[in-house]
């Protein structure tokens, strides 16, 4: 079993930057893909970023591409967002998330953090 808790959420102006962090528990933190979704009031959840459990693969929704990045460490179980030129569209809850395919779904992950809010103000 995977515990996931993220933090490093806050208000931060446009253009500025944030970097997300995700603890995990659990022995086979490592066997996992990791995911990065958010979720803005009134609208579904989205995948923004995801890892493959060595790293090597990653992805990203077209909204961030070339803004955020995704990485992890095994060996202290942590997965990292961070996002570089924040626009007021990045409002949303941050939620970390663990999957055994890549990419991460909403339907098939199997672990979900409590979500940490983003506000980015105009």
């Amino acid at each position: 079993q995977v515990q996931l808790v993220e933090s490093g959420g806050g208000l931060v102006q446009a253009g500025g930057s944030l970097r997300l962090s995700c603890a995990a528990s659990g022995r086979t933190f490592s066997t996992y893909v990791m995911g990065w979704f958010r979720q803005a009031p009134g609208k579904e959840r989205e995948l923004v970023a995801d890892i493959s459990w060595s790293g090597g693969r990653t992805s990203y929704a077209d909204s961030v591409k070339g803004r955020f990045t995704i990485s992890r460490d095994n060996a202290q179980k942590m997965v990292y967002l961070q996002m570089n030129s924040l626009k007021p569209e990045d409002t949303a809850v941050y939620y970390c998330a663990a999957d055994k395919t890549f990419p991460v779904q909403t339907s098939t992950a199997n672990y979900w953090g409590q979500g940490t809010q983003v506000t980015v103000s105009s």
